[in-house]
């Protein structure tokens, strides 16, 4: 892509980049609340209390709460992270999302199976980090999983190349068309590439703002007898 398509973009510079920069405030009161949580009373696995914070990130407005950035790191140990939409959060399988296993995310987690995850509800003042070894499901479970989903989810399925260079604008248009008629006409149809992952959590951290800097910290880490909790410094 040439220099030209940024031609029509406007950099502020440095200086005004760093008062706008400065300018910006977190947790404003106007639009965010900011829940208490007392260590003392959460459950003593982290996924229910998951599932509780996801549905309430979702009740009090909080836009795409499934959407989580994902680490992952490649054969050399340099890292990488990326958005992806969560697919689910249930015990045994953990933490689910899915991509092609020969995207770049895909290649490196066939290289090194491990992988953390960061939710971020500033709706309410919310974090969730988690980390833990990563397996690909079978592929039957990977296909149920996709078509239960929207058409556009097969159709992007379908394109595949995912993180490949395309050669045109129109190259990518002409791909997508025909993923999505395909899509259409065949609901059911196979993504062979197509892989569901879930990542089984060893270590989750939940953290709640408090607008004193008091922000609560509980840390969940998976032990041979079971979980074992804990409270951080912020």
């Amino acid at each position: 892509m040439s220099a030209s398509a940024h031609d029509d973009a406007v950099d502020p510079g440095p200086e005004a980049f760093r008062a706008l920069l400065h300018e910006q405030r977190v947790w404003d009161p106007r639009r965010t609340t900011l829940p208490a949580l007392d260590p003392a009373r959460v459950p003593g696995r982290p996924l229910p209390l998951f599932r509780q914070w996801f549905a309430e990130a979702a009740d009090a407005g909080q836009p795409e709460p499934h959407a989580v950035s994902l680490a992952t790191a490649d054969a050399d140990g340099t890292p990488d992270t990326r958005i992806v939409v969560l697919h689910g959060a249930e015990d045994p399988g953990g933490f689910s999302f899915a991509t092609h296993a020969d995207s770049r995310k895909g290649r490196q987690l066939g290289a090194r199976p491990y992988a953390a995850l960061c939710f971020y509800w500033p709706v309410l003042g919310r974090q969730v980090r988690v980390r833990g070894p990563v397996a690909a499901a079978p592929h039957a479970e990977a296909l149920a999983d996709l078509h239960a989903h929207s058409p556009g989810a097969l159709a992007a399925a379908l394109t595949g190349r995912q993180s490949e260079p395309v050669d045109s604008p129109e190259a990518l248009r002409t791909a997508a068309e025909a993923a999505w008629t395909r899509a259409q006409e065949e609901p059911e149809a196979d993504a062979p590439d197509w892989t569901l992952y879930h990542l089984a959590p060893e270590e989750v951290e939940f953290f709640q703002g408090e607008q004193s800097r008091r922000h609560v910290r509980v840390r969940y880490t998976l032990h041979a007898d079971g979980w074992a909790r804990e409270l951080l410094w912020p």
